[in-house]
């Protein structure tokens, strides 16, 4: 089981923990090491168990900060799945789009080619 020397409050300390988890171990001990340097600049030098104790008081305080922060987070996911799936579950609107018999289309090109003709031959008579 590998020993693993770390700082906390510019104090030295070795702790044991499993192989390969030595990274792990570091960056928690990092993360206390900044609330213990913190408390330290404000209070000034105190007992070992005590800096330990408020600097593990404060790093608890920041994780339930951050779990209210994931809950709210989470819920606000569940919500916008909720609305998704709901929306998604409307039946489609039905549009309906008007189509032109074939026969009035056919209709309309004649009248146009006729229109055509007869501008063409009121040309001609008045040129």
């Amino acid at each position: 089981m590998p020993q693993v020397e770390i700082m906390i409050g510019g104090r030295t300390f070795e702790v044991a923990c499993q192989s390969g988890e030595e990274t792990f171990l570091r960056a928690a001990a990092h993360m206390l090491d900044t609330e213990a340097s913190s408390l330290s600049t404000q209070i000034g030098r105190m007992p070992e168990a005590r800096m330990l104790l408020m600097s593990g008081l404060m790093l608890a305080d920041k994780t339930a900060a951050l779990e209210d922060k994931l809950r709210e987070a989470e819920g606000r996911i569940a919500e916008l799945s909720s609305a998704a799936e709901a929306q998604s579950s409307v039946e489609p609107q039905r549009v309906e789009v008007p189509v032109i018999p074939t026969e009035v289309s056919e209709t309309l090109a004649e009248l146009a080619a006729q229109a055509e003709a007869l501008a063409d031959h009121v040309e001609s008579k008045a040129g």
